[in-house]
């Protein structure tokens, strides 16, 4: 790899109160002494056109690759700052120094000289990066199943000039939506139930230029990566296709009613779920008196512990099938709370002026048969402790569960479908990145990734296409997709070093490394995150980006000045996270709250890839204590990279291996989770850190 060349730029802004706090001239004249060559300036608002034209005049007179900027956080400003061509190092001098530590204090200038004298240490040891483009980028798009999700989808993509493959393994296109009797009215207006219409959807999708549409299919193999997945399918026949990214659509399927036994399911033909009624009213007549249970099976500890979405809305909607078909009806719901969403609640208030449509809230503790007669209890209902109901039918509002995706046959090391959580639902990110899976370029839509009724399905088709469309032109440009969306480096790897010990094919979150029979890993850069998860499984330090290598982290570590035991100024290395933890801390800055200025910050893509080394390194240069702060792990995890935390806390044991092997006490080393709101708990952190250091006394190794 070749080495950009050495002359490096900093540029340091005085404004927005850094001038007031630290002294400018100092710190120019501080990095000027320990490289040689660094061009430097100062504005009093680089920002300002007048301070980026004074900097561009700067980097095109001294045609330096390299430029480090001190002023605000990197997370500001990043458009005023972008350096395409160039490796920029953003130095937060704002948020994490002036804004949190004492003005003119000797100790908040050793700071702001270190994080100086970190981001250059950084620039000299980056190397030339090239970013990785497949050789043939296809834009063509596949769509797994032909539901109302996957038509949508497949309408969107092609209306928006992508060729679209959408493939269906029944005889027709419609799934779900081709079993209901009647619609739910749109945007919950009070109109009369629509009839469905999918036979015109479907011809719209067959006779558009843009779709092809395989009917019998189903998936044979997906193997390769974003911008170039070579698909097999099979309908007798083999077909092989080559799509650039592909929308998952495969619906979901009734909750089991065998497992609802106390509910009467299977006490006789009168007791149906919702689907089984659907299907039912289809004949044309309806009893005198039907019954509706609610939540059978959804918000139970028992069962389902989701709310189904779905299911209050469609009771409501057969309800007006029954007093539509018979008149002379009387319709009974015991629901545990009505939930109507999106635009719904205009559709239950309707239902509700129906007179004949009986509603109460209400836990049934069982139904029995009593000849023609169904009996149902009631318990904590609305008119007292204990109703019995007497009906004809009985129809249960079973949840939804999703119909899974373990036929996709992903030739991937990881497994041949996608990972899932408990109930089967696709894994992701679900609040910041809700259609995005943990296989780059393959993402869910529809109710194979949450529960949620026809309409939001359509919705979510569309949006899952749109991501599909964008992660095609990002492998175009050579970009990585989200969290670190843009980023154009990826891993290389020094094979000569490699002892095929296989941690980085099992730790990689997105199963971006395939291997030999032999375990030697095998990357597909566009699968890549860039969360450098690789860099902390590697015990060879075998893997590294261009930008973010264990080169680069340990030259930032070795650069700080590490002051004697008997100035009792002691030094905490915080690795932390840049997308809850590093949030975090500006958000203190933003509200001025304080902490220690003997810390020193090293913003990381994720927990999981501060590799031992990093930690080894700064033991043995005389740091006090390290600190780990990423984002939470758990079920509700929030880690943008799925498993770094989690992985951080296995690898602890092996960090506590360091500390014996160096004589040091355990507390040397310390790990906190936190949230992007967290900006006051992670000062008290670092602050309630310090002062257990204190107690136990200096890094032996500062003197050595």
């Amino acid at each position: 790899m070749d080495e950009l060349n050495n002359h490096i730029v900093l540029a340091i802004c005085s404004g927005c109160g850094i001038g007031d706090s630290l002294d400018v001239e100092r710190i120019i004249r501080v990095a000027g002494e320990e490289h040689k060559g660094l061009s430097c300036m100062q504005h009093p608002a680089l920002c300002s056109e007048s301070g980026l034209h004074e900097l561009n005049v700067l980097l095109n007179e001294t045609g330096s690759d390299r430029v480090a900027i001190a002023a605000c956080s990197p997370r500001v400003k990043a458009e005023q700052f972008r350096m395409p061509g160039r490796y920029l190092e953003r130095i937060n001098l704002r948020e994490q120094i002036t804004w949190v530590m004492e003005q003119e204090e000797e100790d908040t200038m050793m700071c702001a000289e270190d994080q100086v004298r970190m981001a250059l240490a950084k620039l000299v040891s980056v190397w030339d990066n090239k970013p990785y483009i497949p050789k043939e980028v296809s834009s063509e798009i596949l769509v797994i199943w032909g539901g109302m999700t996957g038509m949508h989808a497949a309408m969107e993509g092609a209306a928006a000039g992508y060729r679209v493959h959408l493939v269906e393994k029944g005889e027709m296109l419609g799934g779900y939506a081709n079993r209901i009797h009647k619609l739910i009215p749109e945007l919950g207006e009070k109109a009369l139930l629509s009839e469905p219409d999918m036979e015109s959807l479907s011809e719209k999708l067959k006779s558009h230029p843009g779709t092809e549409i395989y009917l019998n299919t189903t998936i044979a193999s997906i193997s390769g990566e974003p911008g170039c997945f070579s698909v097999v399918l099979k309908n007798g026949e083999t077909t092989e296709i080559s799509v650039g990214s592909v929308v998952i659509s495969t619906g979901w399927k009734p909750y089991d009613p065998g497992k609802l036994g106390q509910l009467g399911y299977g006490l006789s033909g009168a007791v149906k779920t919702l689907e089984e009624f659907e299907h039912y009213v289809a004949g044309g007549s309806v009893p005198d008196r039907i019954l509706f249970i609610l939540c059978a099976g959804s918000r139970d500890q028992e069962h389902l512990h989701y709310c189904s979405v779905y299911c209050c809305s469609a009771a409501l909607k057969q309800a007006l099938y029954i007093r539509e078909m018979n008149p002379g009806s009387q319709v009974y719901l015991v629901y545990r709370d009505i939930r109507t969403s999106g635009f719904q609640e205009e559709f239950y208030k309707k239902v509700q002026e129906d007179d004949s449509i009986f509603l109460t809230r209400g836990k049934v503790s069982g139904v029995t048969e009593e000849g023609p007669t169904l009996r149902t209890i009631i318990r904590e209902s609305l008119l007292g402790d204990e109703v019995v109901i007497e009906s004809d039918m009985v129809v249960l509002a079973t949840g939804m569960v999703p119909a899974g995706t373990g036929d996709l046959q992903l030739q991937y090391r990881l497994g041949e479908g996608l990972p899932a959580l408990e109930y089967d639902f696709s894994d992701s990110h679900f609040i910041c990145f809700p259609y995005e899976t943990r296989r780059t370029g393959i993402y869910a839509a529809g109710a194979v990734r949450a529960p949620m009724d026809l309409e939001s399905c359509a919705e979510d088709g569309a949006g899952a296409m749109m991501k599909a469309i964008q992660c095609i032109e990002c492998v175009k440009r050579g970009e990585s997709v989200h969290p670190r969306s843009g980023d154009t480096t990826y891993p290389e790897l020094y094979m000569e070093r490699c002892t095929d010990c296989k941690r980085c094919t099992e730790e990689c979150p997105f199963g971006s490394y395939d291997e030999t029979e032999k375990g030697t890993p095998l990357l597909n850069p566009a699968r890549c995150r860039r969360c450098g998860i690789c860099i902390g499984s590697c015990p060879e330090r075998v893997i590294g980006f261009s930008d973010y290598s264990i080169q680069s982290v340990s030259a930032m570590i070795k650069a700080v000045h590490i002051p004697g035991e008997l100035e009792e100024k002691p030094r905490i290395l915080a690795f932390v996270c840049e997308n809850d933890a590093y949030p975090a801390l500006d958000a203190a800055g933003f509200h001025r709250l304080r902490y220690t200025p003997f810390v020193r910050i090293i913003p990381v893509r994720c927990l999981g890839s501060v590799n031992r080394v990093w930690i080894s390194d700064a033991l043995s240069l005389g740091y006090d204590g390290i600190l780990l702060i990423g984002c939470k792990p758990g079920e509700n995890y929030q880690c943008h990279f799925i498993q770094g935390s989690e992985l951080t806390e296995k690898r602890g044991e092996n960090l506590q291996d360091t500390l014996q092997t160096m004589m040091l006490e355990p507390e040397r080393i310390r790990t906190e989770f936190v949230e992007i709101s967290d900006h006051y708990r992670i000062t008290e952190i670092i602050n309630s850190y310090l002062e257990e250091l204190e107690l136990i006394g200096p890094n032996p190794y500062k003197n050595m």
